[in-house]
């Protein structure tokens, strides 16, 4: 072979590798955090969108650049990244059934109003819809995507690993397994698979998880915020295509800023 046909050679495998690995990230997207089973925070979600600048507050005027209108919804109707090939009336409906994915996408926390001081006790997590196939759910201390931190930060502490109850009703374990049980699975994060969520059929995947938790050692009142990360475009025919090898590609990328982060508000739980 030739200098310049290796050359040639050695590009065209260079170029399929990116391909193929741009590919697979595309793909993975948006499927939850398969391999890091750890506490989170939100403000490492830069791929999804806010719902409102509540959650950015302190933040100026980059907080509007973050809520949905402006960094999601706005790309799609400007014919921007892959929505270009979609017809004005689709991405019309497009944006019309991303809307709904997030008017039907829920998350709420059940807790008891008072415990005793060391009490363990149980909070279950509740959410409805996103578009699948993985949302991930936390707890953490505050409604903010930039200044939020995992709910152990202020005293409570995680007693054993979650339960996780897919939308099928059956308990999930693949997940948190894969973290070694000598670490302990003892953590503030979850992801739930099998969620399908359809906007055209009204649809909407419902799950929880049921976290043992432990009150502080001193009296007072202590908050407790949940985390929903989601995705929208897949729960719509026209948010995605299908590849042979890869699947569902949504269409915007993961550059498109089609996740969200949603919060409940801040729980305040009394330890006496």
């Amino acid at each position: 072979m030739n200098r310049a046909s290796h050359h040639s050679s050695t590009v065209g495998i260079l170029v399929a590798i990116v391909a193929a690995s741009a590919a697979v990230s595309v793909s993975a997207y948006p499927g939850g955090t398969p391999d890091f089973q750890t506490d989170v925070s939100p403000y490492c979600a830069a791929c999804h969108s806010s719902l409102d600048a509540a959650s950015l507050q302190g933040a100026g005027e980059r907080a509007e650049k973050e809520v949905v209108d402006r960094k999601h919804l706005a790309t799609i109707l400007a014919a921007e990244k892959g929505y270009g090939e979609l017809s004005e009336a689709d991405r019309q409906t497009l944006v019309a059934h991303i809307k709904a994915v997030d008017a039907n996408s829920t998350i709420k926390l059940e807790f008891p109003a008072q415990v005793a001081k060391g009490e363990t006790f149980q909070v279950t997590v509740r959410v409805t819809g996103g578009a699948g196939p993985v949302v991930g759910v936390a707890l953490v201390d505050r409604p903010h995507r930039w200044y939020a931190r995992s709910a152990t930060s202020v005293g409570w502490k995680v007693i054993g690993a979650p339960t996780i109850v897919g939308p099928d009703g059956s308990p999930q374990t693949e997940w948190i397994n894969k973290r070694p049980e000598r670490q302990g699975r003892n953590i503030t994060y979850v992801n739930v698979t099998g969620v399908a969520s359809d906007a055209v059929a009204g649809t909407w995947s419902k799950s929880k998880i049921i976290f043992n938790l432990k009150a502080p050692d001193e009296a007072g009142d202590y908050p407790l915020v949940g985390a929903y990360f989601y995705g929208t475009e897949k729960a719509s025919p026209l948010g995605y295509e299908e590849h042979p090898i890869y699947g569902k590609l949504i269409r915007g990328t993961y550059t498109g800023k089609s996740g969200r982060v949603r919060f409940t508000p801040t729980n305040t739980i009394n330890v006496r």
